[in-house]
């Protein structure tokens, strides 16, 4: 018999939200489906299940091979899950057409300084 935990608090566990709460609220927004259904936060995870998450404006599909409860570090929490070949290739063709769009902008080393940031100001037409 395997342990069945809450939706919410396996996003938590698995590291894919910083907070129960974050995890709680994408669930009850729609950001997180279950095998291509809604859920709620109380939903019951279990082995084997199919988990759609959209957050920042990327889809990640995982397959569930464990469930926990307890938050642990980064490696043990990648060990709850494994991510889709296509949710892999889908992520790393979004990757590359952001790096491509942001080639045309201007790259900077550092913040600007006090000086810079007053000619700034002063071309801008603030004081």
């Amino acid at each position: 018999m395997q342990a069945l935990i809450r939706i919410d608090k396996w996003l938590w566990a698995a590291r894919f939200y910083k907070t129960r709460n974050m995890a709680t609220e994408a669930v009850e927004g729609g950001r997180v489906h279950v095998n291509k259904q809604r859920v709620k936060p109380s939903y019951r995870v279990k082995i084997d299940d199919c988990i759609s998450i959209n957050k920042a404006g990327q889809r990640q599909d995982v397959v569930v091979l464990d469930v926990s409860d307890k938050r642990t570090a980064a490696k043990i929490a990648q060990t709850l899950y494994s991510e889709t070949e296509e949710s892999r290739e889908r992520r790393d063709l979004d990757r590359m057409q952001r790096k491509i769009l942001n080639q045309g902008l201007p790259q900077f080393d550092a913040r600007p300084d006090k000086h810079a940031r007053r000619k700034i100001r002063s071309m801008k037409g603030k004081s």
